[in-house]
């Protein structure tokens, strides 16, 4: 998050790039139609943000490429002329990883939309970077196979986001994030050049893992312009569980004590007394909003197997302190409970202006410790703090309801994210967990990463991108 005087405009990077001209604009439309350019004070508004709170920059134009050979044809020309090119999808990051720069293309890639090959032989799918991630989620669901990653965005966000961002999601703590299902890439790089690093060989090691570099680098390294991903069985049964606790650190506790049981829920996700109270207002489903902390959780697998973690589960909860242990009755009803959790977001920005949404991650062993510390430095600021996240692999998301025109509520809340993001490093956390950095967390980055590992990273860029022109200013100076 930028101080308040700077944040309500991204800086602008005259020192690495002109301003584009009107010969690129011209340059643009020998191989695009009309309607894929967008230079309207309009269009170029809508364009000017993503879904991360304070932070906002009109572009020079906006592309929208619906091939891979477009696409490479835009980042030849942005390299030969010295233009910064921003990339989006849906433009749902939170952490200002696509708000465009100044003089900027958007390179837009919604309309990279299609399912090229669902194999299900080798239990794969390829897709185009625009396509949905719950549209991949629905085509395997109905091949009866399961794609696990699911951000909080899943009917938003699109993959070639999720793969730049190396998204998580509720299913995190059993399943992985989005790295462990990429088996291959296809990636224009800055110059306009292809690259295909990956195979749909379960066994692939020859040469460095270009492909990971790729995953998490946030446009900054090149263009993700098809993903082969890896697919699995559906799980045959699964069970949801509600647990209700009148403190937070209990709730933390029990969680630990589930982990330390050897049990791996697909889902063990925490809300807040805060945050319960408004998706129960926003979704209306029967929570109840007495209580300090709510988990949800989740297994799945073999039905024997799913009962018995179920029982196990529901003992420990009870053991750690739960007022009420509830089990899920049917498939509507576990599917009402994960919907709410869903709408965490959605049902805080209604409390108020300008909602600050942050992702921090810490051992499971610290978390009792890390919610009381977000607690308590809410009320030492004075700032409200909803907190929700998935608890089972450690990631916590304290939500700051603030409004960005009061100047001193937001030196308030700087001050408390500081202290924040401080103790997840302090306790071998780190400053995001599935955000990414973007602009947002640039500032906290070096005290997580160290001198040496911001040069590597400098290297690193300098190498897929000379010229600098990939997402300027993100991640690092």
């Amino acid at each position: 998050m930028l101080s308040s005087e700077a944040s309500m405009q991204v800086p602008p990077l005259a020192y690495i790039h002109t301003r584009m001209n009107d010969e690129i604009i011209d340059g643009l439309r020998a191989f695009l139609r009309d309607e894929q350019i967008l230079t309207a004070d309009e269009d170029l508004d809508v364009y000017s943000f993503d879904g991360t709170a304070m932070l906002h920059q009109k572009p020079r134009c906006i592309t929208l490429p619906e091939t891979a050979a477009e696409v490479s044809r835009i980042l030849a020309l942005a390299n030969a002329e010295n233009v910064p090119v921003v990339t989006r999808g849906s433009g749902t990051g939170l952490a200002g990883g696509s708000v465009p720069v100044d003089g900027c293309i958007v390179l837009c890639l919604v309309r990279l939309d299609k399912i090229v090959e669902l194999d299900a032989k080798n239990l794969v799918m390829v897709v185009e970077p625009g396509v949905l991630t719950g549209t991949i989620a629905d085509t395997a669901s109905a091949a009866g196979l399961f794609y696990p990653p699911d951000p909080g965005s899943i009917k938003i966000s699109t993959i070639g986001g999720n793969v730049a961002n190396n998204s998580g999601g509720l299913r995190g703590l059993k399943y992985g994030v989005t790295r462990d299902y990429i088996m291959a890439l296809e990636v224009v790089l800055a110059d306009g050049q292809v690259l295909h690093t990956g195979s749909k060989c379960v066994k692939d090691v020859a040469g460095f893992s270009l492909r990971d570099l790729f995953i998490g680098s946030e446009g900054c390294l090149g263009v993700i312009t098809k993903v082969t991903l890896k697919l699995i069985p559906q799980p045959a049964s699964k069970k949801t569980m509600l647990a209700l606790f009148d403190s937070m650190t209990a709730a933390a506790a029990t969680v630990s004590a589930i982990i330390e049981s050897k049990i791996i829920p697909c889902t063990l996700e925490f809300l807040d007394r805060v945050t319960v109270e408004c998706v129960e207002g926003y979704a209306q489903i029967g929570l109840p909003t007495d209580c300090e902390a709510l988990l949800l959780m989740e297994v799945d697998g073999h039905a024997a197997e799913v009962d018995e973690q179920a029982e196990q589960i529901l003992a420990l909860a009870k053991e750690g302190g739960a007022r009420e242990v509830r089990l899920a009755e049917s498939a509507d009803e576990a599917l009402r409970l994960a919907s709410a959790r869903r709408t965490a977001f959605s049902a805080l920005a209604r409390l108020a202006p300008t909602v600050v949404l942050e992702d921090i991650t810490v051992p499971r062993s610290e978390l009792a410790r890390m919610v009381a510390l977000i607690e308590d430095v809410g009320r030492r600021h004075g700032v409200k703090v909803g907190t929700f996240g998935h608890m089972g692999d450690g990631n916590l998301h304290p939500t700051f309801l603030c409004d960005e025109r009061d100047e001193e509520e937001m030196h308030r809340v700087e001050a408390a994210l500081q202290e924040v993001f401080d103790g997840a490093i302090e306790l071998g956390g780190t400053i995001t967990g599935e955000h990414g950095v973007g602009l947002a967390k640039k500032p906290f980055l070096p005290a997580q990463l160290g001198e040496v590992g911001i040069a590597m990273l400098r290297r690193l860029k300098d190498s897929f991108d000379p010229q600098g022109i990939l997402n300027p200013g993100k991640v690092f100076d």
